[in-house]
């Protein structure tokens, strides 16, 4: 049985940890700044409904792998005092995986909007 106020609770962790991640991680803020100004483009040059799939597609990519990359870092923070250097390995691996989305995304975010400026 589906219990609503079990899913409300659910809704208000994921919620909160959305919140969190927005004030304490600087990249979140900036990836997100940059999103808002890539949709405004998008509604300005009237992309086409694919455009607008890929879009939302890579702007989600992006901003996911950023919170999992927050949570990721919390995680091994954890173990700092006891496994020095895999946690160095950790923190640079997954900022490896935030990287490479944003390339993806800027890569098809030109291949989206570079026809609309000719």
């Amino acid at each position: 049985m589906i219990r609503i106020k079990r899913i409300a609770k659910s809704f208000l962790y994921a919620i909160r940890g959305l919140i969190k991640t927005f004030q304490e991680e600087q990249n979140f803020k900036i990836q997100s700044m940059v999103a808002v100004i890539i949709l405004a483009l998008g509604f300005y040059f009237e992309i086409t409904r694919i455009e607008w799939i890929f879009l939302v597609l890579v702007i989600g990519l992006v901003l996911l792998m950023e919170v999992l990359n927050s949570a990721v870092e919390r995680i091994v923070d954890i173990l700092k005092p006891r496994i020095d250097t895999y946690v160095k390995e950790i923190k640079d691996i997954m900022a490896a995986a935030v990287m490479l989305s944003a390339i993806i995304a800027v890569v098809i975010g030109l291949l989206i909007f570079i026809p609309y400026f000719y």
